[in-house]
């Protein structure tokens, strides 16, 4: 399942372009929307020796956060901390920090830092509950009229392409007890291990799911797989929060320039 989540099946991937952009929504529960759009870069294939075990670059393009990158460091040694470098539109600077909490929201959404970059396997104690069939269709984002804006007009339905895929079903609990849930089960696919759900508790009461939408590249190895998109679900606040793209702006393999991934391209960002 980290295997999916980090493309380590592939050198690079990218997400988005200028004719589609990965695009961010964020309802609250009185059906105020926010929009954002992004691209990203993932590099994976760092020699040996680098100590580096891959790099994620996020270029916000439209929004509030229009102008702002973030560039994260992941380390082949997992007992080093993460390093992230934002790019700060407003100040035309740089910023370095240490690893965010995992439960800190990122982009302003109802995803956290440990959804996206931060939680390892290691972070939490696995339970298999079990083998089973995956019968529903995945959440989505429904707009009503007037609640969108150009980005949303490709907002995709549920994704129904998971159902009758056989699954495992998972229990995972964190060591640490201040991150706002203390158990999730997870809802993985048996043959390529893409994590179609996750449903998070406190105290027995749902607090938050999370469904991604999967599609394979097409590759030898079943776990070469790219996302279209994510929903999730903030149950206490009625948050509704979804990043989609469409899948011919997300491309792997590609001859992209190694000088990419450092500070310099986000001193180059234009608001």
């Amino acid at each position: 399942m980290d295997y999916v989540n980090r493309f380590d099946a592939v050198r690079n991937v990218s997400y988005g372009d200028r004719d589609g952009r990965v695009v961010v929504i964020n309802r609250a529960a009185n059906g105020r929307t926010r929009v954002n759009t992004f691209e990203r870069w993932r590099r994976n294939d760092y020699p040996e020796g680098d100590g580096v075990a891959a790099r994620d670059l996020v270029v916000f393009r439209s929004g509030k956060l229009r102008g702002t990158g973030i560039l994260v460091t992941d380390y082949s040694d997992p007992e080093q901390g993460r390093a992230y470098a934002i790019w700060l539109p407003s100040l035309r600077k740089v910023r370095r920090f240490s690893e965010p909490d995992p439960s800190e929201s990122w982009g302003g959404s109802n995803l956290s830092y440990g959804d996206i970059y931060i939680r390892r396997p290691e972070d939490e104690v696995h339970e298999l509950l079990g083998r089973e069939t995956f019968d529903e269709c995945l959440g989505a984002v429904q707009l009503a009229a007037g609640q969108g804006d150009r980005y949303t007009t490709g907002l995709p339905a549920g994704d129904c392409e998971a159902r009758g895929r056989p699954v495992y079903r998972l229990r995972s609990r964190p060591h640490r007890t201040d991150l706002g849930y203390d158990e999730r089960l997870i809802w993985v696919d048996a043959e390529t291990f893409a994590d179609y759900r996750s449903v998070y508790y406190r105290a027995g009461e749902v607090v938050k799911r999370i469904d991604k939408s999967w599609r394979s590249m097409g590759l030898e190895d079943p776990r070469a797989l790219y996302w279209v998109y994510w929903y999730a679900r903030t149950e206490v606040s009625g948050q509704e929060g979804m990043a989609f793209v469409a899948p011919d702006s997300v491309r792997w393999d590609g001859d992209m320039d190694p000088d990419l991934w450092t500070e310099r391209t986000l001193r180059r960002i234009r608001q």
